[in-house]
Order: structure tokens, then sequence, then C-alpha cells
């Protein structure tokens, strides 16, 4: 049996952002348990805590969108992987970026899922994305809160 290097099935780490990891192992949860996953409900209410309920309901509107309309697989790591697939690095790119250019985007989505169109799995990612947003956890770029005086951060080797 040929072995495949663990590189070139999960070649991209996991997002810096913990605002990404969030969304991340909320989707690995789904993918494995389906949109009704208690696991992934219970990281949200963790995540956004009393305002949960309303990027739990879209997450879960994007994922069986995407079910729907995709005409092929998507490959989805196990939860306790600090990689991720192809897959799932475009999806958190496409879901990040889907308010600012939804054009290219639209584009992009089509080639990952090979479908002609996909406009609803557009607004399902469009409306994840202004809910973590309006909710004060912003994907686009890179959301890592910084301290200053954390000397790892600043380059100082103390």
């Amino acid at each position: 049996m040929r072995e495949t290097e663990p590189r070139t099935m999960l070649p991209h780490a996991a997002p810096a952002s913990p605002y990404r990891r969030l969304l991340l192992f909320a989707i690995r949860r789904m993918a494995v348990g389906g949109i009704g996953d208690a696991h992934a409900a219970h990281a949200m209410f963790t995540g956004f805590g009393l305002g949960y309920r309303r990027p739990l309901v879209l997450l879960r509107a994007l994922m069986a969108e995407l079910a729907r309309v995709a005409a092929t697989k998507l490959t989805v790591a196990p939860c306790c992987c600090t990689r991720m697939t192809h897959d799932e690095a475009m999806l958190l790119e496409l879901i990040a970026e889907s308010p600012a250019s939804p054009e290219a985007v639209h584009e992009a989505m089509r080639g990952m899922l090979q479908t002609r169109t996909c406009l609803g799995a557009l607004m399902s990612a469009q409306a994840v994305a202004v809910a973590f947003h309006d909710l004060g956890m912003p994907l686009q770029g890179d959301c890592v809160s910084r301290n200053r005086d954390d000397p790892f951060l600043n380059g100082d080797k103390a």
C-alpha cells in the first residue's frame, strides 16, 4: 500500500486568526457530523456567546448549499489536524473575501464546486462573513489580536 505524504494532502497551515480557526472547526464538524452537529454549535456558542445563533444558522445554510450545488466532493481534514486541505483553505478564503469581491469569489467558487452557477452559495458565504464581522470577528486579512508587550510578536527573543 502506497503512503501519501501528509504535506501533499494537507498543504496549508491552519489559519493564524482565531476567528478563521473557529470557522474552520465548525466547517469540519458539520462536514463530518451534519449541519446539526452539537460540537459545532457548542464551538460557535463558546466563540460568540449569546450572539451565536445568527452565524451558526448562516453557516448551516452555507454548508447545505455547498452540498446541494457541488458537482465534486470537497476534501475536509479531521478536526484535530493543524493543517488544512486545499479545499478548506480555498473555502475559508472565499468566505472571507466574498463581501468585498463577489464576482471574483463567484468565479473561484464555480471552479471549486465544478458547477455552472453557485449564487446561493455565494450569498450564503457573504452572509456568514458579514455575521462574523458584525459580531466582532472579522475574517478578512490578518485578524490576530496583537499585544505590543509580547516579546515574541515584536521580534525580541527575551
